[in-house]
């Protein structure tokens, strides 16, 4: 994926990616606003061509991004199956946070940049990273870099597609179908394109269907292990059941069967009076989520331009629809259901055992999978337009642009199925009626018109569908409303020459406004009435105005060395923080055309986004483990907004070299070093986290924990959005490309042959939050919020000629341990390697292609919840074909 070759040499030139596009089109790459035909950017920028997005046959341009050594995927539909972002997939670059990467739409903000499933895949001509920082070029959020998405303006011509895709296991279907069309008009003045894109993908809803992936948690070893904990298979509730296991008293240890009628509980290997147990007849709450959140998406994007004299007058718009809707987990009360032996709904041969024990109740614990099975749904309806203009004057030496875009995104979710923590408390408390002796709610006693109806939680789906329907609510219920308005105006060209040759400037002004507002939210939600998960109402806005500057100055220009200075510098004003500056400075120099070196120094801002500044609530559950404790065990964390986040500084330094030897044509090689570190970065940290710094000092964090109950567990975490005292990590990008035609070998032999290889090593990633600091390089288990492998790489092989194509790739992503903070037992995660393998045939206008990936199934590691690191999905087919016309 060519960063050197194409970034490096002159900036307008003709680049073959393979794709079907005409191979001799000029490209503009953008890795600086100054576009002189000859500047060679300070900062690395990588370029995704169009072959290299067919690679995999990824379903959206995010899991493209995420097969490059230096993005993290740490938000995809199957890293992110249980949350209210489900199946959205943004891109983070250096693993720093989606927030940190700036991603652009022909060079400009746009709305659902935060998702990149909303851009059909058949418009996109290639995709540009900047892969360093370049807030004083292109804005805010653009710490860990850019992702500039370019369209292909000059399609021409109608193409029709059609794939399909499934595991090796029979399951995770995908089906997709696209078009694009494109032509031009009024005497090639003006120019038409429109693509749209569906997709059906069917998710994985078993995650026991692969290995290391089902009911597997952190558990604590039994006594007289060496280590405190191993991560077990098949982890289970010892204190619940889906027909109710009795925890308490003379019966303690039986489960009710579906008739409820007794029997005694299959229990696994655990602790003495432990709350899990691996293996026995239990269920977990990895056993209720998916692998792989299912979705489906629809994409439309269409762009009309007409050119007058020197000025090209354009107009775009997009349309991209998300939904799902799927099992979330089940609900759950473990151990803490107190049940009278009075209740008529208690078999009378139970009732006469605990009469014989003198026993008046029991405590008991359930898991309602029988008709409590929470649903999460979501429907994300995203618009996008803007108008805008591109011109030049004085015989083309000075170039203008301007624009302005509105869009908003709605997202409308649902959680289906939840329990009402007053009602459900209500119709678990039966008593007899007086008259008659029939079930009845004990608060109908002193309430005759109660709405109440006696549950009966013995055995499997014996409930009165009205007791449920009362007990248990779909109403709760959301709707996000996110508008951006975003408007730009800038004028590039030369102004004067040195002794070395032209100074060129960029300079201009951009504008932007923020918003999110809610509306439907539920009455139950709004009371706090749900038993786990309430949505709130997100409330908030605010607007930056910025004028930026750039300057490229040639000092040298002589066949030996060609050295050039450059700057930048952006002055922004945000409404709810004040103003802050960003720069950047940087130096090349062409060494007789071959080698370039390159350097840069940036200061980087980022304020807080929307839901960092405003989220009232967000809750998750996960297992931590208890230094204080030493015991592992499951807790609710609630996270929320911060509306006093200070804009977080960044300071990047990239020191690099490119080498394309002349005496070998083809060959491209880059190195580059960089250093990132962030002030205040603005952050939420995870419970295990807030639990670890409390115990290792950091007092003040200390306070964000609720413990109780008899053995003083955290039952509790509250992470909101602070400001981290820094934030740190540095390392090496390598790439290596080399073109081979192979007219060269024989003159009869047609076809190109490609080799790339890219490369990313991180030997530190650190945060300090002024007591604690921590290395988070080499911890690669999916709980560790910022843990990242020493090195990923990829090394792919295409031949390619007019009627045939082929390509194999191999992806390397480093081992390491899962937390080296915690004594685990199985603490050690392998490297891993995946083979990938396509080929596509063109025949009479069709197109047939197919592709495997991970082609010797290779397993992930033990997983908790969600690996971002290593594949899940295992081997994965996808065969499809195209025409065009």
């Amino acid at each position: 994926m060519s960063a050197a070759p194409v970034q490096d040499t002159p900036a307008s030139l003709p680049v073959d990616d393979g794709a079907d596009e005409d191979a001799n089109a000029e490209i503009l790459v953008t890795g600086s606003r100054i576009d002189r035909a000859g500047f060679s950017a300070p900062t690395p920028t990588t370029v995704v061509s169009g072959a290299d997005l067919r690679l995999g046959n990824r379903p959206s341009i995010a899991q493209v991004l995420n097969d490059l050594p230096q993005f993290r995927a740490s938000t995809s539909p199957v890293t992110n199956f249980s949350g209210t972002a489900s199946g959205s997939s943004p891109a983070d670059l250096r693993g720093l946070g989606s927030t940190r990467t700036l991603t652009l739409l022909n060079g400009r903000r746009f709305t659902g940049a935060g998702d990149l499933n909303t851009v059909p895949q058949a418009l996109v001509q290639r995709v540009e990273v900047v892969t360093g920082g370049a807030s004083a070029a292109w804005g805010s959020g653009a710490v860990g870099g850019v992702v500039n998405i370019l369209l292909n303006e000059t399609l021409d011509g109608l193409t029709l597609g059609a794939t399909a895709g499934v595991s090796s296991r029979g399951d995770a279907e995908r089906y997709g179908f696209e078009g694009s069309f494109g032509t031009s008009f009024a005497g090639g003045a003006g120019h038409f394109m429109i693509g749209a894109q569906y997709l059906d993908d069917k998710g994985v809803l078993d995650r026991d269907s692969r290995r290391n992936l089902g009911s597997t948690t952190l558990y604590t070893n039994p006594t007289g292990s060496a280590h405190t904990y191993v991560i077990a298979r098949d982890v289970n509730y010892a204190d619940a059941s889906i027909g109710g296991l009795i925890t308490s008293g003379a019966l303690a240890g039986q489960t009710f069967n579906s008739d409820g009628t007794l029997r005694p509980f299959v229990f696994g290997v655990r602790k003495p009076n432990d709350s899990v147990m691996i293996g026995g007849e239990g269920t977990s709450l990895r056993d209720e989520t998916a692998l792989a959140a299912p979705h489906e998406r629809i994409n439309v994007y269409a762009r009309a331009s007409f050119e007058i004299g020197d000025a090209k007058l354009w107009i775009d718009g997009s349309y991209s629809r998300m939904s799902a809707q799927y099992p979330f987990y089940a609900e759950s009360n473990r151990n803490n259901i107190t049940v009278s032996r009075d209740n008529p709904f208690l078999p009378q041969a139970v009732r006469n055992q605990l009469i014989a024990a003198g026993q008046t109740s029991f405590r008991m614990g359930r898991v309602f999978e029988d008709y409590g099975y929470r649903t999460f749904g979501y429907v994300r309806d995203t618009i996008d337009a803007a108008i805008g203009i591109d011109g030049s004057f004085a015989d083309g030496k000075w170039r203008y642009s301007a624009y302005y875009g509105h869009g908003e995104l709605g997202d409308d979710r649902g959680y289906l199925n939840q329990k009402v923590a007053t009602n459900f408390a209500n119709a678990i408390d039966v008593v007899a009626n007086p008259l008659g002796g029939a079930p009845i709610c004990r608060i109908a006693l002193t309430d005759p018109t109660t709405a109440c109806r006696p549950l009966n939680i013995f055995g499997e789906g014996r409930a009165d569908p009205a007791a449920v329907a009362y007990a248990f609510s779909n109403a709760a219920h959301v709707k996000n409303t996110t508008k951006l308005d975003t408007a730009g105006v800038s004028l590039r060209g030369d102004p004067f020459s040195l002794w070395a040759g032209p100074v060129s400037i960029a300079v201009g002004a951009e504008a932007r406004w923020e918003s999110i507002t809610s509306s439907g939210l539920d009455p139950l939600s709004a009371a706090r009435a749900f038993s786990t998960f309430n949505f709130s109402n997100l409330e908030g806005a605010f607007n930056v105005k910025e004028g930026f500057g750039e300057i490229a100055v040639p000092l040298l220009d002589q066949d030996f060395s060609k050295l050039e200075f450059s700057a930048a510098a952006r002055y922004s004003h945000y409404s709810n923080t004040g103003s802050v500056w960003s720069w950047k400075l940087g130096l090349t120099d062409r060494i007789f055309d071959d080698l370039l070196i390159r350097v840069s120094r940036s200061r980087d801002i980022r304020s807080g986004s929307l839901s960092e500044l405003f989220t009232l609530r967000s809750t998750t559950r996960s297992t931590i483990a208890d230094p204080v404790t030493q015991s592992s065990y499951e807790i609710i964390t609630y996270g929320g907004g911060n509306s006093m986040l200070d804009p977080e500084i960044g300071q990047t330094t990239t020191i690099g070299a490119t080498y394309s030897p002349s005496f070998i044509p083809g060959l491209n090689l880059s190195v580059d070093y960089f250093d990132i570190s962030i002030k205040g970065a603005i952050a939420t940290l995870g419970g295990q986290d807030i639990v670890s710094r409390c115990f290792n000092g950091n007092t003040a964090l200390c306070s964000q924990i609720v413990r109780g109950g008899p053995n003083n567990r955290v039952t509790e975490v509250y992470a909101t959005f602070v400001n981290l005292a820094e934030y740190k990590t540095h390392g090496l990008d390598f790439e290596a490309s080399y073109a081979l035609p192979m007219e060269t070998i024989s003159a009869s032999m047609p076809g190109t042959l490609r080799f790339r290889a890219l490369a990313t090593y991180v030997p530190s990633l650190t945060t300090y939050d002024g007591i604690t600091k921590i290395q988070y390089v080499g911890d690669v288990g999916e709980a560790v919020p910022f843990g990242t492998p020493k090195w990923r790489g990829s090394l792919s092989v295409a031949y390619n000629d007019e009627a045939f194509s082929a390509d194999a790739r191999l992806r390397y992503v480093g081992g390491g341990v899962w937390n080296h903070l915690l004594d685990i037992e199985n603490n050690a995660i392998s490297a891993r390697t995946y083979l990938d393998l396509g080929a596509q045939v063109k025949v009479a206008g069709f197109t047939l292609f197919g592709s495997i990936n991970n082609v010797f199934d290779r397993d992930p590691p033990l997983t908790t919840t969600g690996q971002v690191h290593y594949d899940q999905m295992g081997r994965y087919f996808t065969a499809g074909a195209k025409v065009n016309f």
